[in-house]
């Protein structure tokens, strides 16, 4: 089975200019606790709930403040056409619960999470990712 089959292909995306405030309302709307990135056409980040708490909240920033100056860079990715087995066992190796997707030509086409990966019945799969993020680190 392959990533393209499971991911989820409706993301919401963010820009590095948008606003903290922005970022919370978005993640409310459509009940995530991540956003990925953009700045024009390219992915360059995440955006969690534990970044706002983590990065901006506990340091005192405002909620004008800059997605950008929060985000998590350098996102880890996979492709639409890599095997389900091979992805969870990649994000159980660096402890992540969801992977953007690109396409080969590194184009943003989805995401695939701890929940795709569950709910495709595979109990062998689904024991790689979760006894890998369970995992302290």
């Amino acid at each position: 089975m392959k990533i393209q089959d499971i991911m989820t292909r409706d993301v919401q995306t963010i820009r590095v200019d948008q606003t903290l405030r922005e970022a919370a309302e978005m993640m409310e709307q459509i009940d995530s606790g991540a956003l990925l990135v953009n700045e024009g056409d390219r992915l360059v980040g995440m955006l969690t709930d534990r970044d706002i708490a983590i990065r901006a909240v506990a340091k005192g920033k405002d909620n004008d403040t800059p997605v950008r100056e929060v985000m998590t860079p350098n996102v880890c990715y996979c492709f639409e056409d890599e095997d389900v087995q091979h992805v969870a066992e990649n994000m159980a190796d660096i402890h992540v619960r969801r992977l953007p997707v690109m396409n080969r030509e590194k184009r943003l086409v989805g995401v695939v999470s701890l929940g795709n990966i569950t709910a495709c019945n595979s109990p062998q799969i689904s024991d790689t990712v979760l006894h890998g993020v369970a995992q302290p680190h």
